[in-house]
């Protein structure tokens, strides 16, 4: 192991690592999943608008933001592997009670704790990526782990919807999340070998916050704290109103956009796939600043598009390309403070938290002012803007 941690070997003796890893990392899609299928189904339930219904998904992303910058301390102190299982088993109980759940408010309250979930299973995952595997391994690695995330897109989604219509959508959360969340949470636990000592830190040094200082404090970090909020901002146009766009300009069928956005997921997860490869041919930095930089322009290019078949091969694109530079991105920050990985990937997971939140925001106002177009542009824009930050103010240590 590169970082020179002793490692207690697990009952697979590490043959189950990156196993791990990938479906820790799938197992915290699902509840998104299903709320974004179902939404309209658990309204019923309660009686409840979709409106009101989807401030479930506002205060779980704002308990998962909280959480990932309050990470950071505890990353310093805990151990890695234990933060991890602790996450899962959030989104375990989260799942039970969303299940159970007789009203609004407990389900508002069960809802979230997959918020807190994420918070700390998606830094961890990175993290625990450079506690057991060498540098030269790292970025394939975690290509293969963004692959997995979106892949639970790709069969959750069906999975759910054959559930939910045979036994209602209480059932798809005690019948897939549950089952999802607990098997990756054995996996783990099982499957993982323990770091003894490494970056843990004890109370009487009085350095909960020492993670904190060495992020602010390196300025390349920073930069790609900055570029990661705006990269994942761009990305929100396909992410989130890419399905819209498709059917109000093309008159495109529910059911074919549906079809296009598992193709997204795919073209996603092919895109993480390869990023390992381009990474190994020329570096973390230039694989990041060119991926987002192309990005921007499919963004673009995209709402621009005059015919449906030039939207869709733009929109494929850009989603391949928002794969490798999510990946390589990723590679990247999980290098800038050594010593302090897991302060370094809470604080990027938040970074990411309010990208989504941003471009989600600033996307649906200039929707709503200015059209299709002016999006694309706008948020296509800001994309750019991430690959320049990327090229000019960060560094990648591995190359230095």
């Amino acid at each position: 192991m590169s970082n020179g941690t002793p490692l207690k070997e697990g009952r697979f003796n590490g043959r189950f690592i990156l196993p791990s890893l990938v479906s820790s990392r799938f197992a915290t899609q699902p509840p998104a999943i299903l709320t974004g299928l179902l939404l309209i189904d658990i309204g019923e339930t309660f009686g409840s608008s979709v409106g009101v219904m989807g401030q479930i998904r506002t205060l779980s992303a704002i308990v998962s933001f909280i959480f990932a910058l309050l990470m950071g301390a505890l990353s310093v102190r805990f151990r890695h592997k234990s933060l991890l299982a602790m996450g899962l088993l959030f989104y375990c109980i989260s799942a039970f009670g969303c299940s159970i759940a007789p009203n609004f408010t407990s389900m508002l309250a069960a809802y979230s704790l997959s918020g807190l979930g994420l918070g700390m299973v998606a830094p961890m995952v990175t993290t625990l990526v450079a506690t057991y595997l060498p540098v030269e391994r790292r970025a394939r690695a975690i290509g293969l782990i963004m692959a997995g995330a979106a892949l639970s897109s790709v069969v959750g989604a069906p999975a759910i919807g054959f559930i939910a219509g045979l036994w209602g959508w209480r059932m798809a959360f005690l019948g897939f999340v549950l089952p999802i969340s607990f098997l990756s949470l054995l996996l783990a636990v099982k499957g993982l070998p323990s770091a003894v000592g490494g970056q843990q830190v004890g109370l009487s040094e009085g350095r909960y916050f020492a993670g904190f200082k060495a992020v602010v404090s390196n300025s390349s970090a920073v930069a790609c704290l900055a570029g990661e909020v705006l990269r994942v901002s761009g990305f929100m146009v396909f992410y989130i109103y890419g399905a819209s766009f498709l059917r109000q300009r093309f008159m495109m069928s529910t059911g074919f956009a549906s079809i296009v956005m598992t193709i997204l997921a795919l073209c996603y997860t092919v895109g993480s796939i390869v990023t390992g490869r381009l990474v190994a041919s020329f570096g973390r930095k230039s694989v990041t600043v060119l991926a987002i930089f192309l990005s921007g322009v499919f963004t673009i290019s995209f709402t621009l598009s005059p015919n449906l078949w030039l939207a869709l091969m733009v929109c494929f694109l850009g989603s391949c390309f928002a794969g490798i530079n999510s990946s390589a991105a990723q590679s990247l920050n999980l290098e800038q403070v050594p010593e302090f990985r897991g302060a370094m990937m809470s604080i990027s997971t938040a970074a990411m938290n309010m990208g989504e939140a941003i471009g989600a925001g600033i996307g649906g106002l200039v929707l709503l002012l200015f059209g299709f177009e002016v999006l694309g542009i706008s948020l296509g824009a800001i994309g750019i803007v991430a690959a320049i930050i990327y090229h000019l103010l960060t560094t990648d240590p591995t190359r230095t």
